[in-house]
């Protein structure tokens, strides 16, 4: 009777043991795609800051988007994963002039090649971060003009 108490106990122990292991498994995946889907969210934030702010603050000297090759390099915390572990990163920001703005807005156009004064510029943000010992990248790039 008590070799097969041990036995029976042994096994549900391995069992158990065997559950667990496939249930860790199971939840891994769905870490990865939370901070993904946290990370896009982040994104969608940046790209929305991009295309709301006025047109004037977005091209000033404070603007939070420097001219390239200047980049604004900030640590953000983009979310938190279950059990209050903060998912970080870092996100650059930076503006790109189209070739065709005037000289006086970081160009090189001409009044004949751009006679109406339109300014162009690509305002982008790139967040990096890391999930179980990889980095990644995302990118979020809004083009505007006036």
């Amino acid at each position: 009777m008590l070799i097969e108490t041990t036995i029976a106990m042994t096994m549900l122990s391995v069992l158990g043991m065997a559950l667990l292991k496939l249930s860790l498994n199971v939840t891994a995946p769905r870490q990865w795609t939370l901070q993904q889907s946290v990370t896009d969210a982040y994104m969608s934030f940046e790209k929305a800051s991009a295309q709301r702010m006025t047109f004037d603050d977005l091209t000033s000297a404070q603007s939070l988007w420097p001219v390239y090759p200047t980049l604004a390099t900030t640590t953000i915390e983009m979310g938190k994963l279950p059990g209050g572990k903060p998912i970080l990163g870092e996100v650059s920001r930076t503006r790109f002039a189209d070739p065709n703005n005037l000289p006086a807005k970081g160009g090189s156009g001409t009044a004949a090649s751009n006679p109406a004064s339109m300014e162009v510029w690509r305002f982008q943000s790139v967040v990096r971060y890391e999930v179980g010992g990889r980095s990644y990248l995302k990118s979020r790039t809004v083009v505007r003009s006036q």
